[in-house]
């Protein structure tokens, strides 16, 4: 089972404030527990939402708006994001208590959202061994 631990944002990581580098450590750390463990498959920070780009789809068939940030509401931002690999929902719930609060003020948010693996969406096996196919290219490419 994947997991994604979103780090939702702040006013301070919406403002550009870096992490300190005791947070910096503290996140390393945390990140080496992961990957030792073997469950760590990603993760990083963002920019703040004054450099992104939202693009939206204003009616079905119709052609996509672009809009640049900044957007309002940082609670509603991610800051950042971590995906890994576990056994269960109990588990990933454990790797997630176990993350520094992740801004060190204080005002840390952490959601945790469960990713759908293909066959979660559809019980065609030609779509199933698709999938499949493309994730094996993948990883292969990432070993190359």
């Amino acid at each position: 089972m994947r997991f994604m631990m979103i780090v939702k944002a702040t006013t301070d990581s919406e403002a550009g404030v870096l992490p300190s580098p005791e947070l910096l450590e503290a996140m390393h750390r945390y990140n080496e527990e992961l990957a030792r463990a073997g469950v760590l498959l990603g993760g990083d920070g963002l920019h703040p939402s004054s450099s992104a780009i939202r693009i939206s789809y204003p009616e079905p068939g119709g052609k996509p708006k672009v809009v640049d940030g900044p957007f309002t509401e940082a609670k509603e931002m991610i800051a950042g994001y971590t995906l890994i690999e576990v056994k269960s929902r109990e588990e990933a719930i454990e790797w997630a208590l176990r993350m520094p609060d992740p801004h060190g003020f204080g005002q840390g948010q952490i959601e945790l959202r469960q990713v759908f693996e293909v066959e979660d969406l559809t019980d065609n096996p030609e779509a199933i061994a698709k999938e499949n196919a493309l994730r094996q290219q993948l990883e292969e490419q990432r070993k190359a």
